[in-house]
């Protein structure tokens, strides 16, 4: 066989097994309103259950700091009179998956003390707590350490201080759009940005109660946080507003 009909081969082979993948859900941000039936706000700083929203964040969230407009979700954090304020929503209940690939197009804010995130929770926290719920953070950038990036989990074995973790340098990584991607498997998460793959977590004990409990569905996150145990405790008063932009998410079967 031809070198170059072998390599045709090979590139319709993975092509088609691309096109293998089943869009089983997605969020466009059309219109000029959030779609409630997709999406929770959750409001306020966390208290009285969890003040700080368990990071000791600065940010009151609010249903008015973020804007639909040409397909695009834009989320605002803003400082007024010595109040920051942002948005975060989830899927909470409305959405969850089990298995598969999960991406966003997103753009980033700039400036110490801003912390966006995109990150999913399993849907079983009511009951069983964090971090015994887990946690998959796909996307989380502190700009305090520019050209940073943090792919992450969160498990009952390393809590919030998490070992299971890789920070990877891109230079440019706040300039222009970028994808933030996760596959999910029953044994693995891997974790991409513009499809190159930066971490893979796949523990040679699958044990729910310590170190994986990603055997269950999980729902959606996204927010811009502020100063926080993570992206804090130091706040540049001067950089806002600062925008954090989602183009799409998609996840797939």
């Amino acid at each position: 066989m031809k070198p170059t009909v072998f390599l045709w081969l090979v590139l319709l082979f993975f092509s088609c097994k691309e096109e293998g993948k089943k869009l089983i859900w997605e969020e466009n941000f059309d219109g000029n309103a959030l779609n409630e039936a997709h999406w929770n706000f959750e409001l306020g700083n966390g208290c009285p259950n969890l003040c700080g929203w368990g990071n000791n964040e600065r940010q009151i969230y609010t249903k008015t700091n973020h804007k639909l407009e040409n397909g695009m979700l834009t989320i605002t954090a803003n400082l007024k009179d010595s109040v920051y304020t942002s948005t975060r929503i989830t899927t909470k209940n409305k959405f969850q998956f089990k298995y598969g690939t999960i991406e966003a197009r997103a753009k980033l804010p700039v400036g110490q003390g801003l912390w966006p995130a995109f990150w999913m929770l399993g849907s079983n926290i009511d009951t069983v707590g964090w971090p015994k719920c887990g946690e998959i953070d796909i996307l989380e950038y502190v700009g305090k350490e520019p050209s940073m990036v943090f792919t992450s989990l969160h498990t009952q074995d390393s809590h919030g201080e998490t070992i299971n973790t890789k920070k990877t340098k891109i230079e440019g990584i706040e300039d222009g759009f970028h994808v933030y991607k996760a596959h999910w498997t029953e044994t693995k998460i891997e974790f991409f940005i513009d499809d190159k793959l930066l971490y893979t977590f796949a523990p040679e004990a699958l044990n729910d109660e310590t170190i994986w409990p990603f055997n269950q569905p999980f729902y959606i996150l996204v927010n811009l946080a502020i100063g926080g145990n993570f992206g804090g405790p130091e706040v540049d008063d001067t950089v806002f507003p600062q925008q954090y932009i989602i183009d799409y998410i998609k996840v797939y079967k």
